[in-house]
């Protein structure tokens, strides 16, 4: 059986962070802190669909059978959601993208063209597919 891909959007707004699914029209979560967010969202989604189902209310056939979530970050989320685990200093090794810019994009002062968000999330994917190439062994 083939999964859908599910689109969740995810922001920053300066204090928290907020998701929501095209798909699902109302469902929205918020977390003050990254890790929270997308387990907020994954509890509203599954919510919603129970509700939905419970009350005969219309869904997306999407819902109806096996999906997975797409995260989508804008570069304000994206850069506030790894806050904690990276540095600027992190993100300009990664991306080669100097940190007083990655800076700017994380603040929202700026934001990147087309091509420097893509060399952000192109650099988070080969870190991912590095990462998973691990394994740790005991002496």
């Amino acid at each position: 059986m083939e999964k859908h891909h599910v689109e969740v959007i995810i922001k920053f707004t300066g204090n928290n962070f907020g998701a929501y699914v095209p798909l699902l029209p109302g469902c929205v979560a918020t977390a003050s802190e990254p890790g929270e967010i997308m387990d907020n969202i994954r509890e509203a989604i599954y919510a919603h669909i129970e509700s939905s189902l419970e009350d005969n209310d219309p869904l997306d056939e999407v819902f109806k059978g096996a999906f997975e979530l797409q995260f989508q970050f804008d570069t304000v989320g994206l850069l506030n959601y790894f806050k904690g685990i990276f540095t600027n200093a992190a993100f300009e090794k990664l991306t080669g993208i100097h940190q007083k810019q990655i800076q700017h994009y994380a603040s929202g002062l700026k934001r990147p063209r087309k091509q420097q968000a893509q060399k952000i999330e192109h650099a988070l994917h080969k870190l991912g597919r590095n990462l998973l190439e691990i394994d740790v062994v005991t002496n």
